[in-house]
């Protein structure tokens, strides 16, 4: 399956906290969308593997995504080395998406950072030829996205490109209310975590609200470009 659109992220709902809503608003336009987690989550202060992976099925349901896969990589120990990478690889030229989309290149959980890298890497070498993959003993012909972004986690980066996302805010929310054992539950009896307080929904909120009053829309995501953003004509861009 050719995806158009493949989302990475370190832990399962990254991908929903970032870019949740710019997959359901192309999905919803008909793109091929897919997620990648990296790890099952098993670190968490909240929930274990098994409850965030039936978590993570739903909510990209939600989202409207053709695949969710996890890697199951180590949580909290996600290494950027050359095994990993041509891991990555492998996927990239299995589903050949024309867009990439990984973590923040830094953020306050230190996997954001090194998944960023690990993806951005991966990349360019599922683009050698002389890098041979297989899947299923299949060779897998070389695959370099056209363009690669980086979403926003934690810390407020500098973004330099802004999508509307207000035709997939609602499936954005809904898909991050889907992680239940992650997010504000009156009736849980874990510890309470910085993304588990009652008011975390309304700052995700709040965030896409303001992204959106940047480029006049109702809702947007911020996304920071691997390479320059380049048009042929101004009259494209908002």
């Amino acid at each position: 399956m050719k995806l158009d659109i493949l989302a990475f992220g370190a832990h399962p709902d990254d991908v929903e906290l970032g870019a949740g809503g710019l997959l359901a608003s192309h999905a919803n336009a008909g793109a091929a969308t897919g997620i990648v987690d990296l790890t099952e989550g098993e670190m968490g202060t909240r929930g274990n593997a098994e409850i965030r992976k039936e978590e993570a099925r739903k909510a990209g349901h939600i989202l409207g995504c053709k695949i969710r896969l996890n890697m199951s990589m180590p949580d909290g120990q996600i290494s950027y080395d050359h095994e990993s990478q041509l891991k990555v690889a492998k996927i990239i030229r299995k589903y050949q998406p024309e867009i990439v989309l990984m973590n923040a290149p830094t953020d306050r959980h230190p996997d954001h950072g090194r998944a960023s890298k690990l993806i951005e890497e991966a990349c360019f070498l599922a683009g050698l030829s002389k890098i041979e993959l297989y899947d299923n003993g299949v060779p897998l012909a070389s695959w370099r996205p056209k363009t690669m972004y980086k979403y926003l986690q934690f810390y407020n980066l500098e973004p330099n490109l802004v999508v509307d996302i207000t035709d997939g805010f609602v499936q954005k929310m809904e898909s991050i209310r889907a992680h239940k054992s992650q997010f504000f539950n009156p009736n849980s009896t874990e510890p309470e975590t910085v993304i588990a307080s009652e008011d975390f929904f309304d700052s995700i909120s709040a965030r896409a609200q303001d992204w959106g009053r940047v480029i006049g829309a109702k809702y947007a995501e911020p996304l920071i470009s691997v390479r320059h953003i380049g048009v042929k004509n101004l009259n494209n861009l908002q």
